[in-house]
């Protein structure tokens, strides 16, 4: 944790010193304090002295209106700084997530990344500003009033002895049982964030299968989970301010006492006793004002060790070949050799795949389901690297060019449809922020899109929720389509693109793409037969290997898998 927050508040250097300062002096008039108000008590009240008590009365006025004022400046600066250091931590860590591959991704999880972000991040700031606002002075206050309490009075003094020893030991206690219960709080939000965004976006599953009661189940155990740890937590909270002050108080209740025949037997002035209840009082209160910003600490710690595992986790590596800069891309896609193993897993998911695309081309993939076929369009897209082999475009190497440059000559439809929150024209947009409405309307005839949005009140600027979820499965597929089209990509990579449409709409959309992609390369995933028997090559994928590569009829008679796959589409067998 020490790390991390060393270098978020590394550029904000200036303010920190500035709060240290504040904190000094207003440290130093808390000290100081006590001790002009015994000499003002032993010299001025008891003496008559009204003169010394004006001027004294006056110099504690000052000081204490000096106090309030460092603490109000104090309170703004570290609010300033500590909302600074989580702005600049969670947009690091947004643009470290954004960085991540599939495979990071899928370690940490989609809700984990969320709380990481938002949650974690909130956790480290409040204990940066606890940390500003409170411990840089509280060592100085507890050590000052320790040496000022000693001077003021050597035998009161030994009360301390038994005082501050309880008070360590009660909180030591408390924060050492913290840890495992902030722990297991964060572990409890990830499971209940999980759970809800599984929920709310499974809804229409849940209720189809009438599982609503065994959902609310799965969510009150999560959430019963995470108010047990929760409720433990504040328990432990709760307990140490009343033990704190109980000790402080059991040791007022001795000092008076022990001070009240230290007074009558005159070996010490009031004025002292005074004083020295004072200090007992910052004593005691700096101790307790550390303990709760350390009672923060836990849970900060493990946000901030879990911050800093995302800041810190690698991510495959970038390129940045300076030779790819003013190049005009052809749009030839290789493969070599490509192997892929996802963590964890005990077999590959690709193993030695061999592909060539070239412009103007359309190959198609087909196999069974968990053979690979997303997988080797990720590799393309670069949203996943090759654990072996590599990925070419135009005889380039992907892993030696920056992630921009692939993401502006390749575009990408997803098998799952996604739209942004905004205009039906900015999720078009959204791979090329320049192109004009006409060429909009150009992308949205060739996916088959234009009636249904010219049908809508607002034509291109009609609002869109976030997925989309206003609008069908088959638009939201077809207006994907025509987002990859409008970016003028050099390389084309169709996810099963046809699954939500009928085969009307497949076949008009089937013959645009053929006649609006003839100088591109298209790589086409296909469930169906139908949408891959038309393509200039079909390539076989069986358990991440290539069974096959040809056309349609050279593969019908010289791959058994794929006959295998007409067979069971078509229900009929199919003679080699």
């Amino acid at each position: 944790m020490g790390s991390l927050l060393r270098s978020a508040l590394r550029p904000r250097r200036g303010a920190v010193a500035l709060i240290g300062v504040l904190q000094i002096a207003q440290a130093l008039a808390a000290l100081l304090l006590p001790t002009i108000n015994a000499t003002l008590i032993d010299d001025g009240v008891l003496r008559g002295d009204t003169g010394l008590i004006v001027r004294l009365g006056g110099l504690m006025a000052a000081g204490t209106l000096a106090q309030v004022l460092c603490s109000a400046v104090v309170g703004v600066l570290a609010a300033r700084t500590a909302a600074a250091v989580g702005q600049d931590l969670r947009a690091a860590v947004y643009a470290k997530v954004q960085s991540f591959s599939s495979r990071e991704v899928a370690r940490f999880g989609v809700p984990s990344l969320i709380t990481r972000t938002v949650g974690d991040v909130q956790q480290v700031q409040t204990l940066v500003f606890m940390g500003l606002t409170g411990l840089a002075a509280t060592p100085m206050i507890f050590l000052g009033g320790v040496v000022m309490a000693l001077r003021q009075d050597l035998r009161l003094s030994t009360l301390l002895l038994i005082a501050l020893p309880a008070l360590s030991v009660v909180l030591w206690a408390i924060l050492r049982r913290l840890t495992p219960l902030a722990q297991a709080t964060q572990r409890g939000v990830d499971q209940v964030n999980r759970l809800v965004r599984e929920q709310i976006a499974g809804v229409r599953v849940v209720r189809a299968f009438a599982a609503e009661e065994r959902e609310r189940a799965r969510f009150a155990e999560a959430n019963d989970a995470l108010l047990d740890a929760s409720v433990r937590a504040a328990r432990l909270a709760a307990v140490m301010y009343p033990a704190g002050m109980l000790i402080g108080n059991l040791c007022g209740v001795a000092v008076v006492w022990y001070g009240g025949h230290l007074v009558d037997d005159g070996i010490t002035q009031v004025g002292s006793l005074v004083a020295f209840l004072n200090y007992l009082a910052v004593i005691l209160g700096s101790a307790l004002l550390a303990t709760f910003t350390v009672l923060a600490a836990p849970r900060a710690r493990v946000s901030a060790l879990r911050v800093r595992e995302v800041l810190e986790t690698g991510t495959e590596p970038l390129g940045d070949d300076p030779t790819w800069r003013g190049r005009s891309w052809q749009g030839e896609v290789e493969i070599r050799d490509a192997h892929v193993r996802y963590p964890g897993a005990e077999e590959p998911v690709l193993r030695g795949v061999n592909l060539v695309a070239r412009p103007g081309e359309t190959v198609a993939i087909v196999g069974s389901t968990g053979s690979g076929k997303t997988t080797l369009l990720n590799l393309v897209a670069r949203l996943l690297g090759p654990t072996g082999g590599q990925v070419l475009l135009d005889g380039t190497d992907l892993a030696s060019l920056p992630p921009e440059e692939p993401a502006g000559v390749v575009g990408l439809v997803p098998q799952r449809p996604y739209l942004f929150s905004g205009t039906i024209a900015a999720n078009l947009r959204y791979g090329r922020p320049e192109a004009t409405d006409a060429e909009l309307w150009q992308a949205l005839e060739v996916a088959q899109a234009r009636d249904f949005v010219e049908a809508l009140p607002e034509g291109l600027e009609t609002p869109l929720g976030q997925g989309g979820t206003s609008l069908s499965g088959g638009q939201r597929q077809r207006l994907t389509v025509a987002r990859a089209l409008a970016a003028r990509p050099r390389v084309l990579l169709l996810d099963d693109p046809f699954s939500a449409l009928d085969p009307v709409t497949e076949r008009a959309l089937t013959g645009a793409l053929a006649r609006e992609t003839r100088d591109v390369a298209v790589l086409l995933v296909a469930q169906r037969i139908s949408s891959a028997r038309h393509a200039d090559r079909v390539v076989v994928l069986d358990e991440g290997r290539v069974a096959g590569a040809g056309t349609h009829e050279e593969l019908l008679v010289s791959c058994p898998a794929y006959r295998d796959i007409v067979s069971s589409q078509t229900g009929l067998e199919v003679a080699a």
